[in-house]
This record gives structure tokens, C-alpha cells and sequence, in this order.
């Protein structure tokens, strides 16, 4: 008889910037991660490997933006400037279970396939491509995909890519509009929402929540609009600087989320506000667009401020009655398309795909 050669176990190592502030993309890389590990399909693994700006390329681009105003082609983070952070702990919200953590930028071409963000898709062109390493580009938003001023070199990193992963239909359009000749290797991954974790009462309150992180300026002309003609058992509070499980219990009790997307890729407060039962008034940011459909979602111009202000009111003035059962078979559509059931299904699909790529 002749012995089996043992196979090579592969690593999946996703690429991020190693910053801890409010980031629902890195979050989602994190969940990624942490299922591919899971479900241990092929003998595949996963790591993440965080990289920051040496101080001396620091300096470098402060003193570039004082002194030059002409933007220049050479823009981003590049690969010579980066350094692995090795003692980067993410915030506890990120992932359930220990995540594996890569200390170094050395790869290896037989066994490593690396996954970098659509901010970083230069990575690909001045260190990955010359090292003859298999990679992809995770576009979470369209809207960062112009990482340098580099067209050329831009599409030669989209274009050399194994595949290329986005989460939203208004991105995977764009993509396509931007580089046909990639239009077969867009691999659509839904992100998912824990209807579970959304313990909506029975009752809920006369409250009006928001998250205007992005759009702050926009909220405060909105509140001068409303700060006579909202009645005075309404209440709107803002929903920033919470963890995920007061979170939670918030858009549970209120009754109309106020939207100020911007740019998103796909947008994930005013869809988790729907599935906790919300009215949702207001951007839809791009991303959003996908599963913004009335009756649950009102969608208002980007500036319409007047109008921002005369759909609240008249939501608050005439909120339907039985509101919960009303768009009960909307929600659980929604709750349904964006499950984690079908999240974990496309995980597998990525991974055999990377594994394709070997074979």
C-alpha cells in the first residue's frame, strides 16, 4: 500500500488596519474569521493580522499635507510603510470565541490566501502580486474603494484578484459598472442580524432613537425643526456610545428609528432598528437601498432636512395602530434574508472557493 501525503493546511488571513474605534466592518471580518475556524472545512484555518504606520512614514505624510496641496498618486498605506501590531485585543463585542492572531507579514504562497479591504487594494499591486501570493478584495462599501489616485494600477489589483467578496447589492452593481471584465468572480455574502437578541415589549414607548455618527450636523438643524412641533409625550434620544446589548434593549422599546447613513456599503443600524420593530425615517446611505421598501421604511432625500421634519411629524401625529402585527410578515422576510443560517452558508461557499483556488 503507499501512504496518503498529508495536506497542507491552508490559512485565510484577513488584513486590518489595528484601530479599536466604532467599526462595523472590522466587526464583521472578525465574525468571518471566527466561523472559518468553526467549521474547519478542507483543513482550512484563519488568522487576522493587524497592521499600523511605522512612526518615521507617520511624519512622512504629516509633513507631505503641510507642505504639498496637489494630491499625489502615490496615496494609502503601502506595504514598506506597514508594521504587524502584535499585541492588538479587539473590543470583547467583535467575536464570541478566541480569535488567532498573526504577528508578522510573512506569507506563504503554497499555503496562505489573504483577504485585504477594498481601502487597501494597493496592497495587492506593491506586495502581494510580487510575492506570488493568492489574494481577494472584501468590498464592504463601494464608496472606499478608491484607495489611491491610481486608476491603472487600481484595476490591475481588482483584475488580478482570485475573487472579489461584497456584502450588499449596490455595491456588487458597482463593481460590475466599474470593472465588466470581474463581473464572474463577485462573490455576494449576506450579512446576518440575531433576531434573537432583540427582546421587543409587548408595549413599546413614545420613543424616537438615532445614531448620527457620520451625519451629526444634519440631527442638530433636524432637532431645531422639531424642537416646538414634537409633542411632548415624544421622546428622541441617541443611541451613541452604547454596547450592543443596551443597544439592543433601546431600539426594542422605541417605536421610530431615525436614519443618517452616509455612504454605506450596506448599512446595518436601520435594519436591525426595523427587525426590533421600528419605523425607519430617513437615509438610506447607498447600501440600504436593497431592503429599503415601505411600509417599514421611509426613505428622505440626503439634505431634505424640511422633509426629514414634516415625515416624522406626521408618523408621530398618525402611528398606525397595531403597528407589531401590521409588519409582522415584512420583518420576518427580512429576519430571513439576513439570518445567520444564510450568512454561514456563504462562509462555506468562501471557503471552498479559496480552496478551488489551490486545486
Amino acid at each position: 500500500f503507499s501512504l496518503m501525503k498529508l495536506k497542507k493546511k491552508r490559512n485565510i488571513i484577513y488584513v486590518l488596519p489595528a484601530h479599536k474605534g466604532p467599526s462595523g466592518g472590522s466587526k464583521v471580518i472578525y465574525q468571518h474569521s471566527e466561523l472559518i475556524n468553526k467549521f474547519e472545512i478542507n483543513n482550512i484555518s484563519s488568522q487576522i493580522l493587524h497592521l499600523k504606520k511605522k512612526k518615521l512614514s507617520k511624519l512622512s505624510l504629516s509633513f507631505k499635507k503641510r507642505v504639498f496641496t496637489k494630491p499625489s498618486k502615490k496615496y494609502g498605506w503601502y506595504a514598506n510603510e506597514m508594521k504587524a501590531v502584535n499585541s492588538f485585543i479587539p473590543p470583547s463585542s467583535w467575536a464570541k470565541n478566541k480569535i488567532l492572531i498573526k504577528n508578522d507579514m510573512n506569507f506563504n504562497p503554497k499555503t496562505d490566501f489573504v483577504i485585504i479591504p477594498e481601502i487597501w487594494a494597493h496592497f495587492a499591486i506593491d506586495f502581494l502580486i510580487k510575492k506570488k501570493i493568492k489574494y481577494s478584495i472584501f468590498v464592504q462599501g463601494f464608496y472606499h474603494m478608491n484607495s489611491f489616485y491610481d486608476h491603472k494600477k487600481l484595476s490591475e489589483s481588482y483584475e488580478k484578484a482570485e475573487f472579489i467578496i461584497t456584502t450588499s447589492e449596490e455595491t456588487y452593481k458597482c463593481i460590475k459598472f466599474i470593472f465588466p471584465n470581474c463581473k464572474n468572480k463577485i462573490l455576494k455574502i449576506n450579512l446576518s442580524i440575531d433576531h434573537k437578541k432583540f427582546k421587543t415589549p409587548f408595549k413599546k414607548n413614545n420613543l424616537i432613537t438615532l445614531m448620527p455618527r457620520k451625519l451629526g450636523d444634519h440631527f442638530h438643524i433636524l432637532s431645531l425643526l422639531l424642537f416646538k412641533k414634537l409633542p411632548k409625550k415624544w421622546k428622541i434620544e441617541s443611541l451613541s456610545n452604547l454596547d450592543e446589548k443596551k443597544l439592543f434593549e433601546k431600539l426594542g422599546k422605541s417605536k421610530i428609528f431615525l436614519s443618517f447613513s452616509y455612504l454605506e456599503g450596506f448599512g446595518l443600524p436601520p435594519l436591525e432598528a426595523a427587525i426590533a420593530g421600528n419605523k425607519v425615517i430617513g437615509y438610506s446611505g447607498g447600501g440600504g437601498r436593497e431592503y429599503w421598501t415601505k411600509p417599514i421604511f421611509d426613505e428622505i432625500q440626503p439634505g431634505n432636512i424640511k422633509h426629514f421634519c414634516e415625515k416624522i411629524l406626521d408618523t408621530v401625529n398618525n402611528f398606525p395602530k397595531d403597528w407589531h402585527k401590521k409588519t409582522f410578515s415584512r420583518r420576518k422576510k427580512l429576519i430571513n434574508k439576513y439570518s445567520p443560517t444564510n450568512e454561514n452558508k456563504l462562509i462555506k461557499k468562501l471557503i471552498n472557493k479559496v480552496h478551488s483556488c489551490y486545486n
